[in-house]
């Protein structure tokens, strides 16, 4: 009897034990029903261009969900037990996720796991393919894993060399790693553009010219300056140009060339040039011809009419979903001239869409210091609009009746040709304009997605001129225009003296911008904003006409801005961009020894592979480590 009673005791402490922790719907805090982790996710290690796999495993009540996290942003459809993340690079390194497991009963969220992003060891691998390094415009290469801020020094860096060119170099040097040229082995091609309407092709490493073409036709000469000394003594290719490394048989180089033929008469042209051999592909050049409704400069009564004699192709190039973009600029604002954008296809050339945004005006010239049009992932395009006529007589969605959009914010949507989707105007147009004092002077940046303190995800973009302010706009909703109060998204009044005629860098939520007779200042981004001053600046200024700087780095860390001074002789400085202290600049070592002659108006340097490219009036300085 006494042991079928205590029989009866062990069995009811067991099942009391059981239903006390024996459950699946008690969690480690032991709170019952609450899901519990029992695996949590591991630390990754990945080589960039490789994904990445985390996982997790959680006990409860059923049914369990998943809401996978970067930092503390959900991960749109990562709600399984796993996740894995997009095809990685170097700017990932560091990222941390985590995961919230939830059921009907609350939810618990997971330790977070760190992803290493390791720099691929292929050499020369990285291209430099358009301006300023993206679409965006951001003017960052993130995968420079050779230069660092501990070898940067005049001790270890300096000029290597000097390419020799046949004129001036307006256009930013491209850069195409590991390009096979027919019966001419492998090489890292150096693609160099100049006013005297030659292209060249270097080996960026050897400086041996693979090739050397000129884009005038028989008879022609370069364009003479037109009476402006803005580009002197000659016009040629002024903009940078963009390169399809899967256009062709060998990669495409697209740019615009101007000329002057026997008759006097001027042309623009698109021109693809075969990557590997320099030889015109799709049936180029295609002459630039346009007309758009208007009656405004140039106009027959019916169209407004492009005359290339009117007109450069200052800003760089842009290649979009097959397209290539072109903004036109004028000659020292001498009329008549308008507003100009045009798209051909990068594979036979043809013309596919026109837009004038001062088509019943005047001016509207887009040029920004040789920026490029900048592009975000949804196709739409943005610029900074010159000096104009602005239509302040607006339809019932607020934009202009007469479709005149001089010294705007632009964003244009390409999903149907070329059309006007958004803009934002400053309440004191009329005075900026009248006084020249025109925010086209400065290019404009297209920012990654952020998030402000509540989580919201915002879309901006960031841009200045003459006016010496910096601002953000909204890409979703940009402000449009009010005579009463302008709606912009910030605005840092004053935050850039002396005007900028430049664009600005991004790297590592910083903005870094150089006016004209200032240092570089760096403007960090918290909860989405600006910060309202600089965070940290350079020691030294830089003149007319400031400085445009690049970034390079091996994901987040090794960060080095890079920007060039136009003086003569022209100097190329290197800064921590952790708080801009200098690291290097030309001047440095002893003897001259990487001096590279004469200043060039809007000089942008070129990062890529250990190597530093810097145009001047006549050729390119080279840049890397020493023997």
């Amino acid at each position: 009897m006494r042991l079928r009673v205590l029989d009866y005791v062990l069995c009811y402490l067991t099942l009391s034990l059981c239903l006390s922790g024996c459950g699946t719907g008690v969690s480690q805090s032991g709170t019952a029903d609450v899901p519990s982790i029992t695996a949590q996710p591991s630390n990754q290690t990945v080589t960039a261009g490789q994904t990445a796999t985390f996982s997790v495993m959680a006990v409860g009540v059923a049914p369990l969900s998943y809401q996978w996290q970067k930092s503390t942003t959900a991960i749109s459809g990562a709600i399984s037990a796993s996740y894995t993340t997009p095809p990685t690079t170097t700017a990932n390194n560091g990222s941390q996720f985590s995961v919230v497991v939830s059921n009907v009963n609350g939810n618990v969220t997971s330790t977070a796991a760190t992803l290493t992003v390791n720099a691929a060891t292929t050499p020369a691998t990285v291209d430099v393919l358009t301006y300023h390094n993206d679409v965006a415009r951001t003017g960052q290469n993130l995968a420079e894993t050779t230069l660092t801020t501990s070898n940067v020094n005049s001790a270890k860096f300096g000029k290597l060399g000097f390419y020799s060119s046949d004129g001036l170099v307006d256009a930013q040097p491209l850069y195409a790693s590991s390009v096979a040229v027919p019966s001419n082995g492998t090489h890292n091609i150096l693609i160099i553009a100049t006013e005297h309407d030659s292209v060249y092709a270097f080996d960026a490493d050897s400086g041996a010219t693979i090739w050397q073409v000129t884009t005038l036709q028989s008879g022609e000469t370069t364009s003479d300056d037109r009476g402006c000394s803005q580009v002197t003594p000659e016009i040629g290719i002024t903009s940078t140009p963009v390169i399809d490394r899967t256009s062709g048989p060998n990669g495409a180089v697209y740019l615009v060339a101007m000329s002057k033929d026997a008759s006097g008469n001027y042309h623009q042209r698109v021109h693809a040039l075969d990557l590997a051999l320099g030889t015109e592909l799709f049936g180029g050049p295609a002459e630039v011809q346009a007309t758009y409704p208007g009656t405004g400069d140039n106009s027959d009564g019916t169209n407004v009419v492009f005359d290339p004699g009117q007109y450069k192709e200052r800003a760089a190039l842009l290649l979009l979903n097959g397209v290539i973009y072109t903004g036109w600029a004028s000659h020292c604002d001498d009329r008549p001239y308008t507003g100009w954008i045009m798209g051909y296809s990068e594979s036979t050339l043809a013309q596919t869409s026109v837009l004038n945004v001062t088509p019943n005006g005047n001016e509207g010239a887009i040029w920004m210091a040789g920026a490029g049009l900048a592009a975000d992932s949804s196709g739409n395009i943005y610029f900074l609009d010159a000096n104009g006529d602005f239509d302040t007589n607006l339809n019932g969605n607020g934009f202009p009746v007469d479709g005149d959009y001089g010294n705007a914010f632009m964003k244009l949507s390409t999903s149907s040709g070329l059309t006007v989707a958004d803009y934002f105007e400053m309440d004191n147009e009329a005075s900026e304009n009248s006084s020249d004092t025109d925010l086209g002077s400065g290019g404009m940046i297209v920012l990654p997605d952020l998030n402000d303190s509540s989580g919201h995800t915002w879309h901006l973009a960031v841009g200045a001129g003459k006016d010496s302010n910096l601002y953000v706009v909204n890409r979703d909703s940009m402000g449009k225009f009010s005579s009463n109060n302008s709606s912009i998204y910030q605005e840092l009044a004053g935050a850039l003296p002396g005007g900028v005629f430049a664009i600005p860098a991004y790297f590592n939520n910083t903005i870094y911008y150089g006016s004209v007779g200032s240092p570089i200042q760096a403007f960090t981004i918290t909860n989405a904003m600006l910060s309202t001053s600089a965070t940290s600046q350079t020691a030294n200024s830089f003149g007319y006409p400031g400085t445009t700087p690049s970034v390079s780095a091996n994901g987040p860390s090794n960060g080095i801005v890079w920007a060039v001074e136009n003086n003569s002789p022209a100097v190329l400085h290197a800064y921590n961009t952790a708080n801009l202290n200098e690291i290097y600049n030309s001047n440095q070592a002893s003897g001259n020894r990487d001096q590279f002659g004469s200043g060039n108006k809007f000089m942008v340097p070129t990062i890529v592979n250990g190597k530093v490219f810097v145009g001047t009036p006549n050729g390119v300085a080279v840049f890397g480590l020493l023997p």
